[in-house]
């Protein structure tokens, strides 16, 4: 599975969401700081879009439902953790993705042996950032490749 870091879903606010998952009441301006009323909702890929991971920084570690990405990212997957960033203390950096990609048992791997795939490591600064519009590119210069030299077109040499 993989989660699409870079497309803002505009479903839903993350006061609504709360709200839905009960764990505030319909009294949002309460607890509502600007930070909270910013909290980026991707699209998380097409597959479970009502399902939701939390991307977060390693400040933040639920024993039982955190999975350790590397030394910057942590992934958690239930509704704790969003409890945590209300009370105001869950992770210093986070966002919350709803769906996920995923792959027939071998597809990604035999996608990736095709170089069907560009990879660059994940960092906190990538995965944090909120110029969602930048992440292509930066992805993209990270791996030495000026955008500006892309064609649409195919062709022949």
């Amino acid at each position: 599975m993989g989660l699409v870091i870079n497309q803002p879903t505009h479903a839903i606010t993350f006061p609504e969401l709360l709200t839905q998952l009960k764990i505030i009441d319909g009294d949002q301006d309460e607890i509502m700081t600007p930070s909270l009323a910013r909290f980026p909702i991707l699209s998380g890929g097409p597959v479970d879009v009502g399902r939701g991971f939390v991307l977060h920084s390693p400040d933040y570690c639920d024993s039982t439902s955190s999975l350790i990405i590397n030394e910057s990212i942590t992934l958690t997957a239930n509704v704790d953790v969003l409890r945590a960033v209300v009370q105001g203390a869950g992770p210093r950096q986070a966002l919350l993705a709803l769906g996920y990609a995923g792959w027939a048992s071998g597809q990604l791997e035999n996608e990736l042996q095709q170089n069907a795939w560009l990879v660059v490591p994940a960092s906190a600064d990538l995965v944090f950032d909120d110029d969602f519009n930048g992440k292509y590119n930066r992805c993209l210069r990270a791996l030495g490749i000026d955008p500006a030299m892309l064609s649409s077109i195919a062709g022949r040499a």
